[in-house]
């Protein structure tokens, strides 16, 4: 059902039947696999760029996504919308390319194409990030996660190399 390149998709961590995938025609999209003919609901419009990374918080009911656009947003599936977002919309080739939540889901990281990794308090300033790691790669950062046990943030970089921050 998306109608462009589909860039990243999560399983939700509290209902195992359903994931939820984000596309570069910026909408995100909720699948189950009992129903796999069609989506079951989509979010969508609410980026200015590409979304190319999406995760469930261990509720399952609220979800990031991460675009182009170099802001990241927290959805909410009961209510079917957004309800924050992150960072500021810019308009340049440099954008978020992955994000993670906490296990408490207090924090989201953000991998981003200028080599560094951010970190906003769900509950702060919605602009600016609440600390970040400053050229954490030599390159763009292409993917990140937080470990099963929430005690290490893993990056990976088109530097080729991968790091873990603990």
């Amino acid at each position: 059902e998306h109608t462009l390149d589909v860039q990243s998709i999560a399983i939700n961590p509290a209902n195992p039947s359903t994931f939820i995938s984000a596309s570069v025609d910026k909408s995100s999209k909720v699948w189950d696999i009992r129903t796999p003919e069609k989506s079951v609901q989509t979010i969508s419009m609410c980026h200015e760029g590409d979304i190319n990374s999406i995760d469930i918080m261990q509720d399952g009911v609220t979800f990031g996504t991460g675009s182009q656009d170099g802001t990241a947003r927290i959805f909410d599936l009961r209510a079917r919308a957004q309800i924050c977002q992150f960072g500021k919309i810019t308009q340049e080739e440099e954008g978020l390319t992955s994000i993670s939540f906490s296990r408490s889901g207090r924090v989201m990281f953000g991998g981003h194409s200028d080599s560094n990794v951010l970190a906003w308090d769900v509950l702060g300033d919605k602009a600016t990030p609440t600390f970040f790691l400053n050229q954490a790669h030599e390159q763009h950062v292409s993917c990140l996660g937080v470990s099963p046990n929430g005690d290490a943030l893993c990056t990976g970089s088109w530097d080729t190399m991968l790091k873990l921050w603990a």
